[in-house]
């Protein structure tokens, strides 16, 4: 079974994270994977509208560690498939709707920062814990999550790091509406279908023009936000936060000061 499922029906692509085993994180492959689909669905007259999901019980818990770390050298590339994946759903000109269950973890929490619409079930749990790993936000969750929840609460999210709840995402405009988990699936197709059944050429053209305004600006922090996180990853932060998780202990950042 692939690890991201692609399925078209009557207008609506699906792209579900499966791969369970490991609670849906992401390797390079699946980034690929997700990239591809969201670029023939772009080009594809007969895909009118996408759904991103990962199942009833868990959405995404994030990169892969362990993908990221049998690279070795090459961790200091490991933002490129993230940021390829994230520059491509942004620029998909047709409707995205996400369905979120369980974890959100990391980059599950930002791609839903460029979705069109984006509902909850009441059992996620969303974070963004990039402080903790020795890291910098990315996805443009810096600018975006700011603009959207206010700058205090954007500050505990992004700084403190903690997880987060539904009605927390609800405040925070990560997500439009929180729904009961058995009504998750049904609820995000249901938009996706009316999406998929509106004019293709006005949603389009809406889409576009809800986009446009600060699309470069955005656009140009993403950049800013990449090149500072894979600088960081290969600093001695994310290694000792990477080793601590491997070796199932507390990280230990007292040795280490600021970088100008």
């Amino acid at each position: 079974m692939s690890e991201i499922e692609v399925t078209d029906d009557d207008g609506l692509r699906s792209i579900r994270i499966a791969r369970p085993e490991k609670k849906n994180a992401l390797t390079r492959a699946m980034y690929a994977a997700m990239a591809e689909a969201l670029d023939e669905a772009a080009t594809r007259p007969s895909v009118r509208a996408v759904m991103i999901t990962g199942g009833t019980e868990c959405f995404t818990s994030g990169n892969d560690v362990g993908d990221f770390k049998a690279r070795g050298d090459a961790m200091s590339d490991a933002a490129s498939p993230a940021q390829a994946f994230l520059a491509v759903l942004r620029a998909c000109p047709k409707p995205v709707v996400a369905a979120v269950a369980g974890y959100a973890i990391g980059i599950g929490t930002t791609l839903l920062l460029h979705c069109d619409l984006v509902y909850a079930g009441e059992n996620a749990v969303f974070r963004m814990p990039f402080v903790d790993l020795g890291l910098c936000p990315e996805g443009g969750s810096s600018l975006l999550v700011p603009q959207r929840a206010g700058q205090l609460l954007a500050n505990e999210l992004l700084m403190l790091g903690d997880a987060f709840t539904p009605a927390t995402a609800l405040r925070a405009g990560i997500v439009n509406a929180v729904v009961p988990i058995g009504e998750l699936m049904a609820t995000a197709e249901t938009v996706a279908r009316r999406l998929a059944a509106k004019p293709p050429s006005a949603i389009a053209a809406t889409k576009r023009l809800l986009r446009q305004s600060g699309a470069a600006p955005l656009s140009e922090h993403m950049e800013a936000e990449f090149a500072r996180f894979a600088a960081l990853l290969r600093g001695p932060e994310a290694a000792e936060a990477v080793a601590a998780f491997q070796e199932k202990r507390k990280p230990d950042f007292s040795r280490f000061n600021a970088a100008e």
